[in-house]
Formats: C-alpha cells, sequence, structure tokens
C-alpha cells in the first residue's frame, strides 16, 4: 500500500450511481437512485425525475427550502435511513463565500452529496530526532469511526461559525487547547476529495491548519470525542497512513499533505507528483 492508495480511496465513487440534486437551476448535490425514488413520497418537496431530482420551484428562498428539508429529514430519521444526528446546520453553497441556498442537518448532507467543509489541524513538536505528530483515537463509543486514529483536531464547518472561530471551539473541546495557543495555527491551504460512502456523495473540502505546540503540553480531550492522545515521531505515523487503515480516511489526506509541505516526503519519489495532484480532488 502507499499514500496513493489513500488518496484513491478518498475518491472512489461510481458516477452512474447517482443523479444530481438541484436547488433551483443550481446542482447542489447528488443521490443515490434508491434515495431519490425514496423522496417522490414527498411531492410537495421534491420534483423526481429519472435524471435529476430537484427541490420544487415554489420552494424559492433558502428559508423555505430549509424549512421543507428539515421536515424531510426528520421523517428520514423516523425510518432510519438518516442517522447519527448532529444538531449542526450545513449550507449547501455554490462556491466556499457564497451566501447558502438552503441549510440541512450534517448528518443528512451525504444522502443529497452535498459539499461539506471542514477543519483539521496537524498538532506537531519539534525534537531532537525531528518532528512528531500530535495524534488522536476516537472514543470507541463514538457513533461515527469509532476507534479510529484521528488529526489533532478536527471539525465539521457549520453554519454560523467562521473557520477560525469553529478551530479555537474543536481545539478547546476535542483537545484542551487554550485559545491563545489555537490562535497560533497557521493556515496552510485545503485539500479535496470526492468519495462514494455508505450514507452517500462525499465530495468534501477540509481546510488546513498547522500548529506548532510546546514541548510540555499535552493535549487532553474535554468532550468524550477522542479516547487518548499520542505523540509519535512522523515516519511512525507516516508508515500507518501508508500501510494501514487505521487513520479515518480524509484524516490520512490532511497528514500526506503535512508531510508534502513540511519536506518529509521526498519529491525523488516516483508517486511524488501524483500524490500533490490527488490531494486537490
Amino acid at each position: 500500500m502507499s499514500f496513493l492508495d489513500r488518496i484513491a480511496e478518498c475518491n472512489a465513487h461510481d458516477p452512474a450511481a447517482f443523479r444530481p440534486f438541484f436547488a433551483g437551476a443550481h446542482k447542489v448535490g447528488a443521490v443515490r437512485h434508491k434515495f431519490a425514488e425514496r423522496l417522490r413520497g414527498f411531492p410537495s418537496v421534491f420534483d423526481v425525475a429519472a435524471e435529476r431530482v430537484a427541490l420544487v420551484d415554489a420552494l424559492a428562498t433558502p428559508e423555505a427550502r430549509t424549512a421543507a428539508l428539515d421536515t424531510v429529514v426528520r421523517t428520514l430519521e423516523a425510518e432510519g435511513i438518516v442517522a447519527g444526528r448532529r444538531n449542526e446546520a450545513y449550507p449547501a453553497l455554490l462556491e466556499w463565500g457564497h451566501a447558502p441556498l438552503f441549510q440541512i442537518e450534517r448528518a443528512a448532507a451525504p444522502h443529497f452529496g452535498m459539499r461539506s467543509f471542514g477543519v483539521h489541524m496537524t498538532g506537531y513538536v519539534r525534537k531532537a530526532d525531528g518532528i512528531h505528530v500530535w495524534v488522536a483515537r476516537r472514543s470507541r463509543v463514538k457513533p461515527t469511526y469509532p476507534g479510529m486514529l484521528d488529526n489533532t483536531v478536527a471539525g465539521g464547518q457549520p453554519v454560523g461559525l467562521g473557520l477560525r472561530e469553529n478551530l479555537a471551539k474543536e481545539c478547546a473541546e476535542e483537545a484542551g487547547i487554550p485559545k491563545a495557543l489555537a490562535d497560533q495555527a497557521i493556515s496552510v491551504g485545503a485539500i479535496a476529495y470526492k468519495m462514494d460512502a455508505p450514507d452517500g456523495l462525499k465530495p468534501d473540502v477540509q481546510f488546513c491548519y498547522d500548529l506548532e505546540m510546546p514541548a510540555d503540553f499535552s493535549p487532553r480531550n474535554t468532550d468524550g470525542e477522542i479516547e487518548e492522545f499520542y505523540l509519535w515521531p512522523w515516519r511512525d505515523v507516516a508508515r500507518i497512513v501508508a500501510d494501514t487503515n487505521e487513520f479515518k480516511y480524509n484524516c490520512n489526506l490532511v497528514l500526506i499533505d503535512f508531510f508534502v509541505r513540511h519536506g518529509l516526503y521526498s519529491p525523488d519519489d516516483p508517486d511524488y507528483l501524483a500524490v500533490v495532484r490527488g490531494l486537490r480532488g
């Protein structure tokens, strides 16, 4: 296995398994054919055809769309189709920074194939033998990807929070990192991928941050989502990424990007350019 394997896993999807999802004239996602057929049961909300699904024209405002979709999602939750409610509203965006066409419960976003955004931060320490990376292990009772390895801090980007504000919140909740230290994190770009997941399509973007942490600071979880933290040499982390599936899928991409940017992954590697291109989806 290799870094390219991890990138390929995050970009494995079959376009033929989905039909596009529209709000007005705008394509905002894609839905599986079986899910599309279930949406026929909501004729006041969806216009379902063999080649596409669209919100009905009467839902012409973001507020009307949001309210209608909330009713649909709650019905689908009662049926067990949508699971794992987060009570976080995700925006339907044509481009980052645009006004949302509507908002939807985070757990439902993949079912509609909407692009979701998040923040991922790699905390690291410089030692005499090189860079060491703080790795988190997700709680074994967490409903999504329990017990898997994770980035130092990571979280979805909900409506109503700026990226920096969200990062500071996640740093405090997941790793006990005070705001004064979290504010030192450096924005270093974004990774993107499009993945066929069990609950739908994930054409997602993660905004990446680096934080060089004091040698005498150890992260500690405060919200129960992280079971343990480890400070590992970067080579050990790179080996786990390349040779296993122990990390949550998108965390692999964030770490590979970290290795590239810090010069830890050599451009002499024959896969180097393919890896760099693959990180941007």
